[in-house]
């Protein structure tokens, strides 16, 4: 047999849910295209049950990732970021055909996406310094304040930035404790789909991201308004989408990151980290 005898084996994309990589439970796909309109792979068209079933997976992982360490998830964050350095070649790929960018511009995008799982790596013991506080009080009393998770989080990722984007708005709620229902980029959901098989081999646990592709709208309605999602992240949301899930959303005070004009390639400060914890403040008499 002759390379030209050779029959194409095409990637079958599937969702991360879990831990595991289910189908659309609908059994939908949606043809996925480059800048130009050429066919580049089938990815799942999610549905109103796989959203459900994303939010599941990501309550029973909380428990047991807010509980970890600082230190032990900054470690698991370093190792994701090693394991998407190995596969640099095909992120780079796969950014270049989903948004129409040049082999140099879609590798400087992977390698600051990388960077980024780095950087945030680096925080995962370090928040509580910026975030926690010993408080003056009048008694004879310890007052502290500890940042803590703020639980299940939604993260309808970036449309246009469908890789560094991703890292951005997953690693920030993630490295502080709380487990992520993602719905990737809609046009461009390859480079998040091909994420999920990263973290499957890497040391972090089922269920603390799961991703969905699919009809933005369609998947973000029901997250909206799901009463186990403690946040709402609606940075891929459209002006007119946002406003309704954010109404959704007010149904059990959900936090709520509006979407706004950000470049991805600015250094991130903390905000988003800053956005998804609550404070826990302890008295203690003193010499007790």
């Amino acid at each position: 047999m002759t390379a030209n005898d050779r029959l194409s084996v095409f990637k079958t994309y599937k969702l991360f849910v879990g831990g595991k990589f289910p189908r659309s439970e609908s059994g939908r796909v949606y043809e996925v295209t480059d800048a130009k309109g050429t066919w580049l792979a089938n990815a799942p068209l999610s549905s109103r049950k796989d959203a459900r079933d994303a939010v599941v997976a990501a309550r029973k992982a909380f428990a047991g990732w807010s509980a970890a360490t600082a230190y032990n998830r900054g470690q698991i964050l370093y190792r994701i970021a090693e394991m998407l350095e190995g596969r640099r070649d095909q992120f780079v790929t796969e950014v270049a055909a989903g948004e129409g960018l040049s082999k140099a511009k879609a590798t400087a995008q992977v390698d600051a996406a990388v960077d980024r799982w780095v950087w945030y790596a680096g925080w995962s013991d370090k928040v509580a310094q910026i975030a926690g506080s010993a408080n003056p009080v009048a008694g004879p009393f310890f007052n502290l304040s500890t940042p803590e998770p703020t639980g299940v989080v939604t993260v309808l990722a970036p449309q246009e930035s469908s890789f560094l984007g991703l890292v951005s708005v997953i690693a920030p709620a993630i490295v502080t404790g709380n487990t992520v229902v993602v719905v990737a980029s809609e046009k461009s959901p390859l480079p998040a789909l091909s994420l999920g098989e990263v973290l499957a081999t890497s040391d972090l646990p089922g269920g603390v991201v799961n991703v969905l592709s699919g009809r933005t709208a369609e998947i973000a309605a029901p997250l909206a308004a799901h009463q186990d999602v403690n946040a709402i992240d609606l940075t891929g949301a459209g002006a007119d989408l946002a406003k309704d899930l954010e109404t959704a959303a007010a149904d059990n005070l959900k936090r709520v990151v509006r979407p706004s004009v950000t470049d991805w390639l600015a250094d991130p400060g903390t905000g988003r980290m800053l956005s998804f914890l609550e404070t826990k403040t302890v008295w203690h008499p003193i010499g007790v």
